[in-house]
């Protein structure tokens, strides 16, 4: 049995919250800014029953790094986001080879937008 231990030195200690300084509107600014652009994922699907477990270890396994959210009840795989359709694409492409690859011809990709819910 292994246990794992995460201890934080010095956090914050000796630091004193200045009400005065708001260097929080900067990053609000930035927020806002990125919510107004649109951002695209690459929805990873399958036609059979597959365990989202299964699909996301193979992705693991070959390089793609996914994020699982619930939707409608539903669990979806999403790779991205990507700050442009044609990044999302392009990683949809690559996909898609190592899928051909695979032999898994069960599998879907889908570029679709991001949505800040997620």
């Amino acid at each position: 049995m292994m246990v794992a231990v995460l201890a934080l030195a010095s956090c914050g200690e000796g630091k004193v919250a200045d009400a005065g300084n708001k260097p929080a509107a900067p990053a609000q600014a930035q927020q806002v800014q990125e919510a107004a652009t649109p951002q695209w994922d690459v929805l990873v699907g399958s036609d059979l029953p597959q365990a989202v477990s299964d699909m996301t270890g193979w992705l693991i396994e070959h390089g793609i790094i996914s994020s699982v959210v619930m939707q409608d009840g539903k669990q979806l795989i999403l790779v991205g986001p990507f700050n442009s359709q044609a990044e999302a694409e392009a990683k949809k492409a690559e996909l898609e080879e190592k899928l051909a690859k695979a032999k898994k011809r069960n599998v879907n990709a889908t570029v679709i937008e991001h949505r800040a819910t997620q």
